[in-house]
């Protein structure tokens, strides 16, 4: 993707919760670094400190932690049009226990702490914006939680397949299993269950 298609991605992403004038416009590109990642390498690694909020505008990762056996949560997929990143680490400059690895080579915009800050001081109206996008991601986290609870194996990956159709296909059956936390095994059983059906 080129510049100008990335930095329409992105302003198409804020257009949809707060109007930008082009000097504006163009002062919000300014603030961006453009990052590239391969397949398979890490954008983020647990440990170390989160130096940027990224967006997406090509390519596919995943969000995950490690549990005490050393196996992997994912806690979200990111594809284009996507945000990604640990706020808590960001924000608060302590190490994240998160690792964002490129399931795709994928090619990003990130905001780091200093011209976020920037950003606020002089175009006011992005804190509604990232008020809007942090309101919609705790949302997002806490449904998912309650379907962990309350939805069967099955009743998630039905529901997910439903929500993000464009990334079921671009992730293995491995990944989505410590997505929806089941075994691979399982995992195989629910999908033949569901195509039968």
């Amino acid at each position: 993707m080129n510049f100008k298609e990335s930095h329409n991605l992105i302003l198409d992403n804020v257009s949809r919760f707060i109007d930008l004038t082009e000097l504006e416009r163009r002062k919000y590109i300014s603030l961006l670094t453009e990052i590239k990642v391969k397949k398979k390498d890490f954008l983020l690694q647990a440990g170390k400190t989160v130096k940027f909020e990224f967006f997406i505008t090509k390519g596919c990762l995943k969000v995950y932690t490690l549990n005490e056996e050393g196996a992997p949560h994912i806690s979200m997929f990111a594809v284009e049009d996507y945000w990604t990143g640990d706020l808590s680490s960001f924000m608060t400059k302590e190490p994240s226990r998160y690792f964002i690895k490129a399931i795709e080579s994928s090619e990003l915009l990130g905001i780091s702490r200093t011209n976020y800050d920037v950003l606020f001081q002089e175009i006011p109206k992005f804190e509604r914006f990232y008020r809007i996008l942090y309101q919609k991601s705790l949302i997002s986290y806490i449904r998912r939680s309650n379907h962990g609870i309350s939805l069967t194996a099955e009743e998630r990956y039905i529901e997910f397949k439903k929500k993000y159709p464009q990334t079921v296909n671009r992730i293995t059956q491995k990944d989505l299993a410590a997505y929806l936390g089941i075994t691979p095994e399982f995992m195989s059983k629910t999908i033949s269950r569901v195509n039968r059906k």
